[in-house]
C-alpha cells in the first residue's frame, strides 16, 4: 500500500490524556514513538512543541465529543488537521488500548486512509453554539409550559381547554391574576384579550377551579424561569444578528425557500457554513446530512432504504421547513409533496421535500442565487404525455371509455 505521508502523527483524545503517536516511514523501516501528555493549554503546548520537533506536518484525531476541540485551537495554526470520524476508523475488536489506538490512527493516516470530517471556521462554529443553544432554551420553555398546565389541571383550571396558547397574552394575564390570589372566574374571564373574548363564558366555566397556595408557588417558579429563558434567547438572538451580520444576503436568499423562515436559514448556515467545497457535489451533502435513503445490500437484495440517523439540529429544522413548504401555495415544494406522499406516505414525502430544500440551499449559497420557483404545475408541465396517460387510465378504472386528441 502507498504511502502518503512519511511523517505523520495520531492522537487519541481523552477528557484528562492525550496519547501521541509519531510515525516515521523510510525506503527500508517504519519506526514509531508513543507519548502521553496532558489535556491542560501547557500540556498541548508542549505537545505541539514535540510533533513540530519531529517535523511532523500533518496530524489525526478521532472526533470525541467536545474534548477534540482544545487540542484543534493550538495545533491549527502549526500543522495540517485531519478530523476523523471514529465509526470509521476502529481498530480490529480485542486490540483496545489508547496507545494502539494512537498507532492505528497514525498508519491509516500514514496510507491516506482517513476522510477529513467537516469542520467549519470559528465563525460558523460560534453561530452553531448560538443556534444550538437558541434551541435548547425553545424545549425548556416548552417543558415549563406543560408543566405549568400540569399545575392548572392539578387546580382544576382548564385553561389549555378554551386557549389555543396558554402563555399568550391572555393566559399570561390569567396566569398572573391567579398567582396574586383572584379566584373569580368572572374576573378572571374578564382579563381575556383579542379573540379570546368571544369565549368568555367558556373561560368563566374553565377558571372554576381550587387553587391552592403550593399552586400559586409552583406557577410562580415556571413563570419567572420562562421570563428568564426567553429574555435569554433575546439576548442570543442579537448576538447571532452580529455574528451572521457579514452573511445577511445568504440569509435573506435563503430565506426566498417557501417553507425556511429566517431561523431555518440561520440553522442551515451554522450547521453546513457558506463554503461549499467542502462537500464533493450535493449528493455528498445530501448524504452528509442524512436525508438519501441508505445503502445496504447483500447477495443482491436490498435489505433496507431507510435514511440513516444525522445531525438532530439541521435534520430536524429541515424536516420542520418541509411541512411548512407543503402548505404553501402554489410553490413546487407543495405539489412535490403531495405528489410523494400519494406514493410513498407523508413521512417519506417529508423528507423527500427536505432533501430538495437542501439542495436548494446548496446552490444558492454556492453561487450566491435567490430561488427559483418552478411552480406547482412544473410536474404537469414536465411530462404531458405522462400526466394524460395516467387520467385516462383512472376514467377507464371508473367504466368510461375515453379518446383524447391534441387541442387545435
Amino acid at each position: 500500500m502507498n504511502v502518503m505521508n512519511e511523517r505523520c502523527a495520531g492522537l487519541d483524545v481523552h477528557k484528562a490524556l492525550i496519547v501521541a503517536c509519531v510515525r516515521t516511514q523510510t525506503t527500508s523501516k517504519v519506526s514509531e514513538e508513543i507519548r502521553e501528555f496532558g489535556a491542560t493549554t501547557s500540556e498541548l503546548v508542549k505537545l505541539a512543541e514535540w510533533l513540530e520537533s519531529e517535523q511532523v506536518n500533518t496530524v489525526a484525531m478521532e472526533a470525541t465529543g467536545v474534548y477534540w476541540r482544545p487540542v484543534w485551537h493550538i495545533l491549527a495554526e502549526q500543522f495540517d488537521l485531519i478530523l476523523a470520524n471514529p465509526a470509521r476508523i476502529k481498530n480490529a475488536p480485542g486490540r483496545k488500548t489508547d496507545v494502539k489506538d494512537a498507532a492505528w490512527i497514525a498508519k491509516l493516516l500514514a496510507h491516506g486512509l482517513i476522510e477529513h470530517s467537516f469542520v467549519p471556521p470559528p465563525i460558523i462554529q460560534e453561530a452553531r453554539d448560538l443556534t444550538r443553544t437558541r434551541k435548547q432554551l425553545t424545549r425548556e420553555v416548552v417543558q415549563h409550559t406543560q408543566r405549568i398546565q400540569k399545575v392548572l389541571e392539578d387546580a382544576n383550571i382548564k385553561l389549555s381547554s378554551v386557549l389555543t396558547d396558554t402563555l399568550g397574552v391572555s393566559g399570561r394575564a390569567i396566569i398572573a391574576a391567579l398567582i396574586q390570589g383572584v379566584t373569580d372566574p368572572e374576573a378572571l374571564a374578564s382579563l381575556a384579550r383579542g379573540r379570546a373574548k368571544n369565549k368568555h363564558d367558556d373561560l368563566r366555566e374553565a377558571l372554576w377551579g381550587r387553587v391552592t397556595d403550593h399552586h400559586r408557588f409552583m406557577l410562580k417558579q415556571h413563570i419567572d424561569l420562562i421570563l428568564h429563558l426567553e429574555n435569554a434567547q433575546l439576548r442570543i438572538e442579537g448576538r447571532l444578528d452580529e455574528i451572521l451580520q457579514p452573511f445577511r444576503e445568504d440569509v435573506e436568499r435563503l430565506s426566498t425557500i417557501p417553507g425556511v423562515s429566517t431561523i431555518v436559514a440561520q440553522v442551515i448556515i451554522a450547521e453546513i457554513g457558506l463554503d461549499m467545497s467542502q462537500f464533493h457535489s450535493v449528493a455528498h451533502l445530501r448524504s452528509w446530512a442524512c436525508l438519501c435513503p441508505r445503502n445496504d445490500e447483500s447477495a443482491g437484495k436490498r435489505r433496507s432504504t431507510a435514511v440513516r440517523k444525522g445531525s438532530t439540529w439541521l435534520k430536524t429544522a429541515l424536516v420542520q421547513s418541509a411541512w411548512a413548504g407543503s402548505r404553501t401555495k402554489r410553490s413546487y415544494i407543495r405539489a412535490q409533496f403531495h405528489r410523494i406522499r400519494g406514493r410513498r406516505g407523508t413521512k417519506k414525502a417529508a423528507i423527500a421535500v427536505a432533501s430538495s430544500i437542501l439542495t436548494a440551499a446548496y446552490f444558492i449559497i454556492r453561487d450566491k442565487v435567490e430561488y427559483n420557483e418552478l411552480g406547482s404545475d412544473y410536474f404537469d408541465r414536465r411530462d404531458k404525455t405522462a400526466v394524460a396517460k395516467r387520467h385516462v387510465r383512472r376514467l377507464q378504472e371508473l367504466g368510461f371509455d375515453v379518446e383524447i386528441s391534441p387541442a387545435a
